[in-house]
């Protein structure tokens, strides 16, 4: 049965670029290890989409609205429909002393940021830095290997899903209760000053107020505790 939109669900997914067979990103480790990208520090796990809400490219989220759980497809994407055709007129040839210091370092393939627009290096010689402000995936068709692999229903398995995306932590380590339509979640010290932390939660907040209806208030608490005395360490261990 196709899926409502908004539905959340777990995705196993490998895309390359067709034209020649790059790996862009898998969830798979076998994969990975296939295509000799494999990061042992890694966790390589299904992906939570929210179907049809622009997580992925919009041409594989119209694909997932006519899927089902445990239903395998393989999609391919134009240029025009997933990162956009390339343009010449994006690519701007600079000095190569422009770069100072770093002028000696550069390579092709390097990301750089000129005058606040982020771009990668297209070629280097003559004293002079081929530029492309193009996406690097621009002009490539896009072929997605995916299968669903479930669906969440239970309001339990959403709330931790969705804490997860935002704050990836260990799932035992998000604590949360839900009383009178108010989800409160209980935060571990470990990321108290975790930086953007702030952006973090509100973010968390919007989500869950988007996927789970039922839900009119989140509350994120703290707890700090008063450090233990040499003194009250003595006491205690008496």
């Amino acid at each position: 049965m196709p899926f409502e939109k908004g539905s959340l669900i777990y995705l196993n997914l490998t895309s390359t670029v067709k034209e020649s067979n790059e790996l862009i990103e898998t969830t798979s480790e076998e994969k990975a290890k296939e295509y000799k990208v494999h990061d042992p520090t890694k966790k390589y796990s299904s992906r939570l989409v929210a179907v049809g809400e622009g997580w992925v490219l919009g041409a594989l989220d119209e694909k997932l609205k006519e899927m089902a759980v445990g239903e395998k497809a393989v999609v391919e994407i134009p240029p025009e429909k997933a990162f956009g055709t390339w343009d010449p007129l994006k690519v701007r040839i600079i000095p190569l002393r422009k770069f100072g210091e770093k002028a000696a370092q550069l390579k092709v393939g390097d990301e750089v940021e000129v005058d606040n627009k982020v771009g990668y290096v297209r070629l280097i010689g003559s004293g002079r830095v081929h530029i492309d402000f193009n996406h690097k995936l621009a002009g490539k068709t896009i072929t997605y290997e995916v299968e669903v692999v479930e669906e969440l229903k239970e309001d339990d398995r959403k709330i931790r899903a969705l804490f997860a995306r935002r704050i990836p932590i260990e799932e035992g380590k998000i604590k949360f209760f839900v009383q009178d339509n108010r989800l409160t979640f209980q935060l571990p010290e470990e990321i108290y000053f975790e930086e953007g932390l702030q952006i973090v939660k509100r973010a968390l907040a919007n989500d869950i107020f988007k996927f789970m209806p039922n839900i009119d208030k989140v509350v994120f608490e703290e707890d700090y505790e008063k450090p233990k005395t040499e003194k009250t360490e003595r006491v205690e261990s008496k």
